[in-house]
């Protein structure tokens, strides 16, 4: 072999050798990379996923006050008086006319207006319509008048007696609302028997105080109210006058109880005047003011309740000096629930004028 050709051969056989190495590594290269196992991960540590939050708007919070215990008011002393019969009937007591309304009342040296509560038997119609019925006597009390009746001092009016119905059953519901509408309250007579006995409430210095009235002397029975009539709540049914006393004595402290009974110019008490306020006191009955005799009774303590049998005439003619002694009925409760009792000595000076004529024994000085 020539120089020349053997100087080729090696030539070729590098260039050879050459591109077969430049293309291994090209290849290495170009080939993708060994990925790296993870890391073993620390059994103690356990990894969890991020959770998805949901953002809850806030509630609204109502916020209790902390409890708070119902503390009743102190109980204080109470002044409660009661009348007999009153008429403003200007036709009847003409004084009232010409020396005006507030003559009635001037004589009491504003008694009716310190006290606590006052009860009136209201002896005439408080109603300007209606026709008199055919009775011997009918009183009227012109509403104009009750203006003066509450601003001495009146509270409450019962209209369970012989007068309430002497111009018709329109009247007596009238006269109901009217004495409502000069805020003195009515008891013992209305539209229907239900409203006929209920209780007039009060709630004065701490106590609850209810009145009832009732009329247990009628000029027949179509006076008396019914389930869908006018008229009077019968004092002589023991039953009912029972059952409306129990029912007040669950809604107050103390129950008064406002009733025309008794025989005409009697100065004691019947036997079944006697048994009929014995059951109203058991029922829960703590003051009774008992009026119709025209005539002073005496006062009585029974079981710890106050009973005034008949309180006579007081807004009244002076008709004769029997008819026109008389008395203010006070029953003073204590703050322990005793009740102390006493009568104010009045006597009527001049027609539908009483005046006070001593100091009560029992309770304030006048």
């Amino acid at each position: 072999m020539s120089s020349l050709a053997f100087k080729f051969l090696i030539v070729l056989v590098g260039g050879v050798a050459l591109g077969v190495l430049s293309f291994a590594w090209w290849n290495a290269a170009e080939a993708p990379a060994t990925a790296t196992p993870p890391e073993a991960l620390d059994p103690t540590t356990t990894t969890v996923p991020p959770t998805t939050t949901t953002t809850v708007p806030p509630t609204t919070t109502s916020t209790v006050p902390p409890s708070t215990t119902t503390t009743e008011p102190p109980r204080g002393m109470l002044v409660i008086h009661g009348t007999g019969d009153v008429t403003v009937d200007p036709t009847y007591i003409p004084a009232l006319k010409s020396r005006g309304w507030d003559h009635a009342w001037s004589g009491l040296e504003g008694l009716f207006v310190r006290d606590d509560l006052t009860v009136i038997n209201l002896e005439c119609v408080p109603s300007d319509i209606g026709e008199p019925v055919g009775k011997a006597f009918t009183f009227r009390c012109p509403t104009e008048a009750l203006a003066s009746v509450r601003a001495n001092g009146i509270d409450v009016a019962n209209m369970g007696n012989n007068h309430s119905g002497d111009f018709g059953k329109d009247a007596l519901v009238d006269g109901r609302a009217q004495l409502l509408a000069n805020d003195i309250a009515a008891v013992g007579a209305g539209k229907d028997l239900a409203e006929a006995g209920e209780a007039a409430l009060f709630e004065i210095n701490g106590w609850k105080v209810a009145v009832v009235g009732f009329g247990g002397v009628a000029p027949g029975p179509s006076w008396y109210a019914t389930e869908d009539s006018p008229g009077m709540r019968s004092g002589d049914h023991t039953d009912q006058m029972v059952e409306a006393v129990a029912a007040a004595s669950e809604i107050a402290d103390i129950v008064v109880v406002t009733i025309h009974w008794g025989i005409e110019l009697d100065t004691t008490p019947r036997a079944d005047d006697i048994e009929r306020a014995n059951a109203m006191i058991e029922a829960g009955a703590d003051i009774i003011f008992g009026h119709h005799p025209h005539r002073l009774q005496p006062l009585d303590m029974v079981e710890g309740a106050a009973v005034f049998w008949s309180l006579g005439n007081f807004v009244w003619p002076r008709n004769s000096i029997p008819s026109a002694t008389t008395a203010v009925a006070r029953a003073v409760v204590h703050p322990d629930g005793t009740i102390e009792a006493c009568l104010i000595p009045a006597f009527i000076e001049t027609h539908g004028h009483p005046v006070l004529t001593a100091e009560p024994e029992c309770g304030p000085a006048l």
